[in-house]
């Protein structure tokens, strides 16, 4: 692969796959609007404090289908199919054993999760009614992302665009007819969700049908070491998304205690929105996994360089676009989902916007640096990164700055844990750099 295809190649995936990601996370981006236009802040409450959920379960496909799809490409790229094919029969397998569980937990415990997420009274059952119908789609939200992933790492990255694509216009419409003109209310929202997994991988089957796939079910059982391989080389993804998820629990939990559900209507619109813009790096990493992963397959270190300088460098600008974008236009963006004009939560949300986003190149780095790292079968500085954003940083952080500075510190929380998180980052990558060094001048 010469450097001028592989700038063609980095162009391709990362193109399609942001263009893929950022159309994947409008499932709740159209239910945050047309939820806010037509249930109120109750309904924006109720979405908010169910929405964590989700977060877990597209995390968990993201990390069985990432840590597969990198395993995969890998073998793939060596001529070992026997071996690629029998990844994919474990990856499979895995999302069965997630998906039971999440069905199970939508069936007999959703009640006792919304307790736990803080729902008073006047939205118990309508963050009741959303977290359930989420979890019992787990099994189509799974399935999708393995097959998406698994599909862009068979040479068919336009297929996986259009499916994330088709997926989640498909949701903004049913999204519309379910709420309004059917008038089911917060149910009406969830269902359509629910579906568009089911669509996206409708628009998938010409892959299988007119039989493309190089990748197939094959007899081999269930290993722990590979599950246990496949699973930690997607990590990263997982908590990419389910810090999402974490941060969205901790925050509501601080901001009920501060300003009451308006002030959790209000964090709906920076939480939602930064769904949308974390999917545009979680794009940039996910399009360059597979030509990382096969040019690392090989053995040619000078093109992954090349692939991580040019996915740096578009997050950079892209990061620069957003802030200047939502800095500018905070009060617009905050007014869209204000459909009963409060003002109160116009200006949490207008300042929160403007605080928090400033996390944007920082976590932009975080998600590429950790999808390099597990491309590249170096998983444990990504991990590293990863629960130091998602866990072990962001908590504490989010009760110690909310203390100092109330609602402000709240929002003030996310950026400054990015950019901790930022310098460990850049610490093992010149760690890393410096070990691999070694290890060509020993062999």
């Amino acid at each position: 692969m010469q450097k001028s295809n592989c700038f063609q190649d980095f162009v391709k995936y990362s193109s399609l796959n942001v263009l893929g990601m950022i159309g994947l996370s409008c499932y709740i981006l159209a239910d945050t609007f047309f939820i806010s236009k037509g249930l109120g802040t109750n309904g924006l409450t109720a979405l908010n404090l169910a929405i964590p959920i989700y977060s877990f379960i597209h995390g968990s496909g993201l990390m069985i289908g990432m840590g597969g799809g990198t395993k995969y490409s890998i073998q793939k790229s060596q001529g070992k199919h026997e071996a690629a094919n029998c990844i994919f029969t474990n990856v499979i397998k895995i999302a069965a054993l997630f998906a039971v569980v999440f069905v199970l937990i939508g069936i007999f415990f959703s009640g006792d999760i919304v307790t736990l997420l803080g729902a008073d009274e006047t939205v118990y059952q309508m963050t009741k009614t959303y977290l359930q119908v989420i979890l019992l789609f787990a099994p189509a939200f799974l399935t999708n992302n393995v097959l998406l992933c698994f599909v862009r790492n068979d040479g068919a990255p336009q297929l996986s665009m259009a499916a994330m694509i088709g997926g989640s216009l498909s949701n903004v419409v049913l999204d519309y007819v379910f709420i309004f003109p059917c008038q089911m209310g917060i149910f009406g929202a969830v269902f359509a969700t629910g579906l568009a997994p089911i669509i996206s991988m409708l628009i998938l089957s010409p892959h299988f049908i007119k039989k493309r796939n190089q990748f197939y079910l094959t007899k081999c059982k269930l290993e722990g070491r590979m599950a246990v391989g496949i699973c930690s080389s997607g990590i990263p993804s997982l908590i990419t998304e389910v810090s999402s998820g974490i941060v969205i629990i901790v925050f509501n939990s601080i901001i009920l205690r501060l300003e009451g559900n308006v002030g959790v209507a209000a964090y709906g619109v920076i939480a939602n929105l930064s769904l949308v813009i974390v999917a545009i790096y979680t794009g940039i990493a996910q399009g360059v996994q597979p030509i990382m992963s096969s040019n690392y397959g090989i053995g040619n270190r000078r093109n992954i360089q090349s692939i991580l300088r040019y996915a740096l460098v578009t997050m950079l600008v892209l990061s620069v676009i957003v802030y200047i974008g939502v800095f500018l236009g905070a009060g617009q963006i905050a007014a869209i989902f204000n459909s009963e004009q409060n003002e109160l939560l116009q200006t949490i949300a207008v300042d929160g916007l403007k605080l928090y986003f400033i996390a944007c190149p920082f976590a932009g780095f975080n998600i590429i640096i950790s999808i390099y790292f597990t491309s590249t079968e170096y998983p444990v500085p990504a991990n590293i990164i990863s629960i130091l954003r998602g866990f072990l940083v962001i908590i504490p952080m989010a009760f110690l700055l909310s203390s100092i500075a109330q609602i402000t510190g709240v929002w003030c929380a996310f950026p400054a844990t990015e950019l901790l998180v930022t310098i460990v980052g850049i610490i093992f990558f010149i760690m890393s750099k410096r070990s691999r060094k070694r290890q060509v001048s020993y062999e």
